[in-house]
């Protein structure tokens, strides 16, 4: 087989929107605080159109408290970098079992009848304990919505893009992790703990599957993220945690998150990629 050639000198100048043409399906983009709607926002500036999954059910429990849709869908609108691109949005269940295709497909529809970056971000929160304090019903909670769901999404994206002409470009799954395998662990939230051990056990074995398909298969450990869940002296002594003597934002992950969706890493599958900012356990 022979050589690539060298990239032209305008092949290594960076287009200002990566993702200009490109469609993405974010899930648990539910809060102007959360890191799904920073990654919506970089996708969008990059220039893809996104479609924006919201179970506002679930933050409405939360301590944090819900946010409208209507507001998350306008923040990222408002970063489109591309005049010819969309912002849509649309709630799902993901406790169901039919759920993620349905997602997945009503997504690809509303974005043109192509999807290229599936990014999972939704999580379970809450429900969750000790060894001493887990149940089957905790265990089976975070099994449906954090390893579950994932799997069934990544499964319609693997279907859907099978589908297209071969070598499509633009392919990309990317999940989220938690640091669970790292020093220390998580052995408050259990269940948890055990669904993002999964995700990051299959990252591998996914990219494998879906590289026939021209899809790369990543899983990001953003490490602890301020998205509004701790305050007062617990959220100082995490801060004091990191080099830098702050919280990750959700802007840092994202960062990556969109980066990885782009051709310039086009290269890298099958990995897990902690992005903590030095976080000292």
């Amino acid at each position: 087989m022979p050589k690539l050639p060298h990239p032209t000198p305008e092949a290594l100048r960076r287009d200002p929107l990566p993702l200009r043409g490109r469609t993405a399906l974010v899930t648990g983009a539910s809060r102007r605080g959360g890191i799904g709607h920073a990654v919506a926002r970089r996708l969008a500036a990059y220039g893809a159109s996104v479609y924006l999954h919201h179970h506002v059910p679930h933050d409405a429990a939360m301590p944090w408290g819900a946010d409208r849709p209507e507001a998350v869908t306008a923040s990222v609108r408002d970063a489109l970098g591309d005049p010819d691109a969309t912002v849509l949005a649309g709630p799902g269940d993901l406790t169901d079992p039919a759920a993620p295709a349905e997602l997945h497909a009503r997504a690809t529809e509303a974005l043109g009848g192509r999807l290229d970056i599936l990014v999972a971000n939704h999580a379970l929160s809450g429900s969750d304990g000790d060894l001493d304090t887990i149940d089957a019903a905790m265990l089976d909670a975070h099994w449906a919505v954090d390893a579950r769901s994932v799997l069934l999404l990544v499964q319609a994206h693997a279907r859907h893009r099978a589908a297209l002409p071969p070598h499509t470009p633009g392919g990309r799954v990317m999940m989220m992790t938690s640091g669970q395998d790292i020093a220390g662990g998580m052995p408050g939230e259990i269940a948890y703990a055990l669904q993002k051990g999964a995700l990051a056990s299959i990252t591998r074995s996914l990219a494998t599957t879906l590289a026939g398909y021209a899809v790369t298969v990543n899983t990001v450990n953003p490490g602890p993220v301020d998205t509004d869940y701790l305050t007062g002296d617990a959220y100082d002594a995490v801060a004091a945690l990191f080099p830098a003597g702050r919280w990750g934002m959700p802007d840092d992950p994202a960062r990556l998150i969109a980066w990885l969706a782009t051709d310039e890493a086009d290269w890298i599958t099958g990995q897990v990629i902690d992005s903590e900012g030095g976080f000292r356990r």
